[in-house]
């Protein structure tokens, strides 16, 4: 990694994502998150970077949101369909007893 690279925001993302991790690990007070995360905004070279987790251990890759989220998301929306479906036939019970 050259660390004069300029920094792109999907570097800082990444940055950002890795403090996080590290502070719901209890490697980082919420003061010291805050503190680096502001400093990941300022921060114009990869080097910049590197320096705010040099102190860190390295993470595993995060696991791949793709498939979980999916699977995830069609379950969501099925039990969503399921109450949408029950409340329209309570509806129409309810119409058909009061006419």
């Amino acid at each position: 990694m050259d660390v004069e690279l300029r920094a792109s925001d999907d570097d800082r993302h990444r940055v950002v994502a890795d403090l996080h991790r590290h502070t719901t690990a209890g490697r980082l007070t919420l003061d010291e998150f805050s503190e680096r995360v502001g400093a990941v905004w300022t921060a114009r070279t990869l080097g910049d970077l590197a320096a705010l987790t040099r102190d860190l251990p390295v993470l595993p890759d995060a696991p791949a949101a793709g498939a979980a989220d999916v699977g995830h998301g069609r379950r969501e929306l099925l039990v969503l369909f399921a109450v949408a479906a029950l409340t329209l036939l309570l509806l129409g019970g309810f119409l058909a007893v009061t006419r």
